[in-house]
């Protein structure tokens, strides 16, 4: 099953545009998903729940997440991350991290549009939230590429010994991706 590198990782969590899945606990400890903006830096995500957010108060009581940063686009890239939410800076400090959450819209939107996104919305209250990669459990996936063994495609836990992939496979399955 391909891994992503560390390079890779770092630089597939920089692609613009990219959504990520967060998941955290609710009271009754149903997890809970919710698709919000990121940014990578400092080998942590950042990402700036707003003041009334469930997932931010889900935060407070279970400080454990989730995160989900995929693609839908061959060749499927994708880092799951399991650890520990921080609250860097609490709701009504966002003067002290404002520069930050700019950077976090410009992922998104082009710089103008950001920048005043970024102005139109600075009088709610955020709070900053990051989670450390060196301090999580990181798996990652793609698709094989290129001449990569199609077997390649899934760990080898899911494959049966009988398997029409690790015999039947043509060799070129991959020349498009």
């Amino acid at each position: 099953m391909p891994k992503l590198t560390d390079a890779e990782i770092t630089q597939f969590l920089a692609e613009p545009g990219l959504l990520m899945d967060i998941a955290t606990l609710d009271g009754d400890g149903w997890p809970a998903v919710c698709p919000i903006w990121y940014i990578f830096e400092d080998g942590r995500v950042w990402f700036t729940p707003r003041q009334h957010s469930e997932w931010l108060s889900n935060i407070r009581r279970d400080a454990r997440v989730a995160l989900c940063i995929d693609e839908i686009i061959q060749p499927y890239r994708k880092v799951i991350v399991q650890g520990y939410a921080v609250i860097v800076h609490e709701v009504g400090e966002d003067d002290l991290w404002r520069d930050r959450y700019r950077r976090i819209a410009e992922r998104y939107l082009d710089r103008s549009d950001a920048n005043a996104y970024v102005d139109v919305t600075d009088d709610q209250p955020r709070a900053l939230c990051s989670v450390s990669l060196a301090d999580s459990e990181v798996k990652t996936w793609r698709m094989p590429v290129g001449k990569e063994a199609y077997q390649g495609i899934w760990a080898k836990r899911y494959w049966t010994g009988d398997a029409k992939a690790g015999k039947d496979a043509p060799d070129n399955f991959n020349a498009a991706v």
